[in-house]
């Protein structure tokens, strides 16, 4: 066994501390990776709270994982020692259903094996995330990462990044497409730059004035008040794709006036109340709505190429891990732009 070091939520009401455990031993097809960075994903919140139900203690939280290959199993093909390396929100499925095989491992019919707060595919031990000093994960769910980019930056890509990435390449997001995105977040920031890259005219949505200089500087060609219902029905049936990127409770009505014939409603924000729909708004120019849930393993590796070769990165600020509770605080106040890395070096 692999002995590593951690910070961990015992309880839904306990600050994250100090915690160790063991992670098991390389299997042949095993990679270790001593993680240099990790992101600090809003959903780490909710979980290490048990704000969605269901959560695991202990549990060491991060699914947004960069760091350095410094062992592999007997039968790993993909990686050798010293090659930088991202794990991200998956560590395994079923590996046999069609999604699986599809490799749409996000969509495993059998469900996929978290990060974290999951249990393994033995259905007895719990899966331990990033904010830990090592990680041991079966080659086909590790990716290879550019050494050119910023690896705090990369960081975010493995969750925020493929979270966006793969409903603009589903919704086939090309030159010209009139793309607006709602809400200037984790999420929303990389959608506006990924949107940009795709070629896409792109409109932040935001209810905040103060929001325009960031997203012009993300590449925003546009910036709308989407707060302000003039502003809002000058763009009726304007735009190919509305990529919804807000967490909090909202009136989706609102985005869906804003598609042309066959525009798509990408969903990546999670309300906590379950939303309406007016279903006229989805006959009229024969609208859709559309979820999307991170990426499956060939399209993470996509995307994070494609980022390599567009030197796209995510907007971060890097704390050490003992600042991670006050990370969380300043999470639920918006007090980010746009995502938390945590360097794991504060560790050694």
């Amino acid at each position: 066994m692999i002995p590593v070091k951690a910070y961990a939520a015992q309880s839904p009401s306990s600050l994250l501390g100090p915690f160790q455990f063991e992670r098991r031993d390389l299997r042949e097809h095993d990679v270790l990776v001593e993680i240099l960075f990790s992101g600090v994903c809003h959903s780490d919140l909710h979980q290490a709270r048990d704000e969605w139900g269901g959560s695991m203690y202990p549990m060491v939280p991060g699914h947004e994982i960069v760091g350095k290959v410094i062992k592999v199993g007997a039968h790993v093909k993909k990686f050798n020692l010293g090659d930088i390396a991202g794990v991200g929100v998956m560590v395994d499925s079923c590996r046999v259903c069609n999604p699986c095989k599809g490799y749409l491992e996000q969509y495993c019919i059998e469900g996929m094996t978290g990060t974290y707060n999951s249990y393994e595919r033995d259905k007895v031990t719990i899966a331990q995330g990033g904010y830990s000093t090592q990680i041991v994960c079966d080659e086909r769910w590790v990716y290879h990462v550019s050494k050119k980019l910023d690896l705090a930056g990369v960081a975010p890509l493995l969750c925020a990044g493929i979270t966006t990435y793969s409903p603009l390449k589903y919704a086939n997001v090309k030159p010209g497409d009139k793309v607006a995105v709602a809400g200037l977040g984790g999420l929303g920031h990389m959608a506006v730059k990924f949107a940009v890259a795709l070629g896409a005219e792109v409109t932040m949505l935001s209810t905040s004035p103060s929001k325009e200089k960031d997203a012009r500087k993300l590449g925003a060609h546009h910036f709308v008040l989407s707060n302000d219902p003039a502003l809002m029905k000058k763009l009726e049936s304007s735009f190919d794709v509305v990529m919804d990127a807000v967490s909090g409770n909202h009136d989706y009505e609102i985005y869906l006036k804003l598609l042309g014939v066959t525009g798509k409603l990408l969903i990546v924000g999670l309300p906590k109340d379950e939303p309406r729909v007016n279903p006229f708004e989805l006959i009229k120019n024969r609208r859709c709505i559309l979820g999307s849930m991170i990426g499956g393993t060939v399209e993470t590796q996509e995307m994070l190429d494609f980022c390599a070769d567009k030197n796209i990165i995510a907007d971060v600020e890097v704390i050490p891990m003992q600042y991670i509770n006050e990370a969380y605080e300043r999470m639920l106040k918006n007090d980010v732009k746009y995502r938390f890395v945590i360097d794991m070096s504060s560790m050694k």
